[in-house]
Order: structure tokens, then C-alpha cells, then sequence
């Protein structure tokens, strides 16, 4: 086969409009075969826009997530998949509550990681990308989803593991999302006050220690993908549920995000191809 394949998995609808979504809308406008695969339905997520905190929505969160999640791939030009498994939601409060009973953080790794496996030797990805160890933040979906893909990238390789899931398949790079960057929001905040303006970030800067950045010590892989931040956004504002279209994410212009940080960042996990880092472009040392 001659064409590439890239697939990006998630824990809840709206993550993969949240994170790396610029780079998977280029891809796909390229012409790469691009999957979304969401691992939860979200059912727990809090409904965070109050134009939709409605009895109706509450009534039927599961369908109307469902409903967002189609919204947003077909804006990003990429195919979806769900897996199946039910959102664990964020525990609050000291000490944290038990989690529900069979949520997707509960249930035992070989179960996702084997549904995840058959995904991936249909699809034939080239390239995978997840979270890193820590969920990108520590919600109990998040760090599922890294040791499930973490897993599935191993196994789906292993002609022993998971026999009845299909022919083995080894994709050939593994990459963490790094959206979350200490140096890119303070870029922005410092154009706010340039214009004379009270930028949004600084509650999150002021608690954040530089030293701390993942720029300089973890991201590998930069992949330019200005032209496609409008598309981002516009996928993040179909999960309508999720977004306030008035919240920080939506303060900065796009053409402020544009000239100052036009890349998504990366980190290459694992690679089974040879490559010299820094790159960008995932798919750099796979050839077609």
C-alpha cells in the first residue's frame, strides 16, 4: 500500500480537537489516511458552556457527545472510531472518591489494549499518536489511554499477542502529544500586553515554574500547521458541551498564534525506522 496512515487516540470526544488536531486536519488535507480513536464516550465529562447546561443535554449527554464527536471529525477530514469503553470522570475532593464501577480506568489493560490491537491491524497506521505517561494532565482516562497505546503499539507488532485480533501489524513511530507548553502561552500573553491587553494566561504562568517547560526537554517533532488553527478551532467548538466559545482558548487571534507559534509539538516515543531528530514531519524516515 502507498498511502500513509496516521492514527490519533484519545480518551474523550474533544481531545483530539484539543490536542494535535491543526496537524491531523494538514494531514488529512494532504491526502494521509487519518483516524481518530476515542476510547470513552465522555458521559462523564462536565458540561463546561452554559449556553448547554439544559435538562434536555443532561437527559441524553451520551447522544449528544456522540453527535459533537461526528461534528469535529468531519471538520478535521479524519475517520473516527469509538472502542466502547465508559468515561471514568475526574474525581474531586481529599481524599478522592473510588472510582465509578466499570469505568474505562477500572477495567483490566488486556481488554482495551486487545479491542485497540484489531483497530490498528485494520487501519495499518504508520505513525501513532497518545499521551505521555503523565495523560498530558493526571485525569484517570489520560493515563489509561498512554498504557493502553503504549501496549497496543507493542503488541499489534507480536504474532503471540492477541492471535484473534488479525494479521500482525508494526507501526513504525509512536509519538506523544506536547500541546501544553509553558513557552508558547507566555508568547501569547506577552502579545496581550503589547496591545495593551489583559491576556488570559496569567493565573496559569504565575503558578507555573519555567523550569518545568516540556519545549526544551521532551518535544522531538514540530510539525508547521498554521494554515489549519481555524479548522482546529472550529472542531473544538462543535463539542458544544465541552467548549464555551467565550473561554480562554479562543482569546489570542489566530493570526497572533499563527506568527508567533504556527507548529504543533511532538515527542517521538519509539521508532522501529531510523531517525535524526529534531524533525518535522511525523512521518519523516517512512517510506511511501
Amino acid at each position: 500500500m502507498s498511502e500513509l496512515r496516521l492514527m490519533a487516540v484519545h480518551a474523550h470526544p474533544d481531545d483530539e480537537s484539543s490536542k494535535g488536531a491543526a496537524t491531523t486536519a494538514r494531514y488529512a488535507a494532504e491526502g494521509v489516511r487519518v483516524m481518530v480513536v476515542t476510547l470513552t464516550g465522555g458521559e462523564r465529562g462536565d458540561i463546561l458552556n452554559p449556553a448547554m447546561d439544559l435538562p434536555e443535554v443532561h437527559g441524553r449527554i451520551s447522544e449528544v457527545r456522540r453527535d459533537e464527536m461526528a461534528k469535529a471529525a468531519e471538520i478535521l477530514g479524519v475517520e473516527h472510531h469509538w472502542l466502547g469503553f465508559v468515561d471514568s470522570g475526574l474525581p474531586e475532593g481529599d481524599p478522592l472518591p473510588p472510582l465509578p464501577d466499570g469505568c474505562f480506568a477500572l477495567v483490566p489493560l488486556a481488554e482495551p489494549v486487545s479491542r485497540l490491537v484489531r483497530v490498528i491491524r485494520e487501519f495499518q497506521p504508520h505513525v501513532l499518536t497518545t499521551y505521555d505517561e503523565n495523560g498530558g494532565y493526571p485525569h484517570p482516562d489520560h493515563i489509561r489511554c498512554h498504557e493502553v497505546s503504549v501496549a497496543a503499539y507493542e503488541a499489534a507488532a507480536d504474532y503471540r499477542l492477541y492471535p484473534e485480533a488479525g494479521t500482525p501489524w508494526a507501526v513504525s513511530k509512536l509519538y506523544y502529544n506536547h500541546g501544553f507548553l509553558r513557552q508558547r502561552m507566555q508568547l501569547l500573553q506577552d502579545e496581550f500586553a503589547k496591545n495593551g491587553q489583559q491576556g488570559p494566561f496569567g493565573k496559569w504562568l504565575e503558578h507555573w515554574d519555567p523550569d518545568h517547560d516540556l519545549f526544551a526537554k521532551r518535544v522531538t517533532t514540530r510539525v508547521e500547521c498554521s494554515e489549519y488553527f481555524s479548522q482546529r478551532d472550529d472542531a473544538l467548538r462543535a463539542h458544544a458541551t465541552q467548549i464555551d466559545p467565550k473561554g480562554d482558548f479562543f482569546h489570542a487571534p489566530i493570526e497572533w498564534q499563527q506568527r508567533l507559534w504556527p507548529t504543533e509539538e511532538f515527542e517521538l516515543a519509539r521508532s522501529r525506522v531510523p531517525v535524526n531528530l529534531p524533525e518535522d514531519d511525523l512521518f519523516t524516515g517512512i517510506e511511501k
